[in-house]
């Protein structure tokens, strides 16, 4: 668990966020694309990346963004569908880019974890924050806090919810079925909006990536790597074993976090964008995990691709970069940053 109360970051990231979510644009095509226009790089993105790109990403490039974020299956379908067309469309789960999406090539460049967020104001926050590590589950299935989470038919932190459930349900030796027993209909939020619950009451806890506590400054439960979905150690005899068939009939099953990004209208002023975007210093600040592999390629990657990202990487190498730190005191298991 952290530590500590509201701050003052965390009013200025709710703030900020609020700001650039309220100047977000639809990723309409063309919009880079259009010569008597600015240059503008449409990225349409994962919810739990939002708040990281319009607030880390934007300000570190220097070309127009447009951001637009909802679940992954959600801007999977918009795209499969032609109802949005965006320069570069990054995703919380690379089986979404098995299908329907289907590019060429992708880049794996950031992780996560499942943590539990809590409101330590509320008698059900402060519930959870006694139960702690090993007993989260009690208050929780009880009926003691009033617990908000995602849509798995939308969005992976919605049917990760699900598969963190089963495995904990095997993993502690007095829990059973939890997932029977604590899941609710009306506990379902859109992702952009899942945390923000706390602001308005609604909740006293939610089941959420580890980033969207730590970017503004809220208490998590840290659950076992066991049932947390970030430790590679686990990932194909234990969390493959959970499975969620998507109403496409598309079946997703359980592994690590791992969030993809490609460009599907290639640009000089998209690759740069892109650059930044898959190896930027502003994830670690948004609490995302990374590895020493970060990132990584499947398909065949355009040779600018390859030279921007690869330069970008020898550089923050020479400069003692946070991936060489990490690496040098971490083992090739999930980097907490």
């Amino acid at each position: 668990m952290t530590e500590g109360s509201p701050t003052a970051r965390r009013r200025f990231l709710l703030t900020a966020g609020t700001a650039a979510v309220a100047g977000i644009a639809g990723c309409t095509s063309g919009s880079s694309r259009d010569s008597s226009q600015p240059t503008t790089v449409a990225i349409l993105a994962a919810g739990s990346l939002q708040n990281a790109l319009a607030n880390g990403l934007k300000p570190a490039v220097d070309v127009p963004v447009e951001i637009e974020a909802h679940g992954s299956a959600t801007i999977a379908r918009m795209i499969d569908e032609g109802q949005r067309d965006p320069d570069i469309v990054s995703v919380a789960d690379v089986a979404l880019f098995e299908e329907p999406l289907s590019p060429s090539w992708y880049s794996l460049f950031t992780s996560n974890s499942v943590v539990i967020a809590y409101n330590p104001d509320t008698d059900g926050g402060e519930r959870l924050a006694d139960a702690g590590t090993e007993r989260w589950y009690e208050p929780m299935v009880n009926g003691n806090v009033n617990i908000g989470r995602t849509d798995p038919d939308q969005d992976p932190l919605g049917y990760r919810t699900l598969f963190m459930l089963e495995l904990a349900s095997r993993y502690y030796d007095d829990a059973s079925r939890l997932g029977e027993q604590i899941l609710q209909q009306e506990q379902i939020y859109p992702e952009t909006s899942l945390i923000s619950q706390f602001e308005t009451g609604s909740i006293d806890a939610a089941i959420a990536y580890r980033n969207m506590a730590v970017e503004r400054d809220y208490e998590y439960i840290e659950l076992p790597d066991q049932i947390n979905l970030s430790n590679p150690r686990y990932a194909e005899d234990w969390y493959s074993t959970t499975s969620y068939t998507l109403p496409s009939g598309q079946e997703i099953r359980g592994g690590l976090i791992s969030y993809g990004s490609t460009i599907r209208h290639m640009s000089d002023a998209a690759v740069s964008v892109f650059d930044i975007h898959t190896t930027g210093s502003y994830l670690e600040e948004h609490g995302f995990l990374l590895r020493d592999q970060f990132p990584s390629y499947t398909g065949d990657v355009p040779q600018r691709v390859r030279q921007a990202t690869d330069q970008s990487s020898e550089n923050q190498s020479r400069l003692g970069g946070s991936n060489q730190a990490l690496s040098s005191t971490v083992s090739d298991i999930t980097v907490l940053v």
